[in-house]
């Protein structure tokens, strides 16, 4: 699993795309044709990730944004980026 630290820059996997759909949102991967549905969490983590960011300056929105404690999303976040690497829709950030 990848390790994703305060200053890891995430991007989208080139074949990944957001579309937003009534109350949520869906994650296409076009190579493979599979489609994930993304609770308000992920789409608001997904919103946030550009490329040029790093995870600190993600979770750092998500914690203005939802008026949680940084210390509590920071776990939560990069377990998410994690696994959203590993499924192919985030860029694995290299070592």
């Amino acid at each position: 699993m990848a390790d994703i630290g305060s200053e890891t820059v995430l991007r989208m996997a080139d074949d990944a795309s957001v579309q937003h759909v009534g109350d949520g949102a869906v994650v296409l991967l076009a190579r493979s044709g599979q489609l994930y549905t993304c609770n308000d969490t992920t789409e608001a983590f997904l919103g946030k990730v550009d490329g040029a960011r790093s995870f600190d300056q993600i979770v750092d929105l998500l914690s203005d944004e939802f008026e949680v404690d940084k210390a509590t999303l920071d776990d939560d976040m990069a377990a998410l980026a994690a696994e959203l690497v590993a499924e192919g829709i985030l860029a694995d950030p290299g070592p």
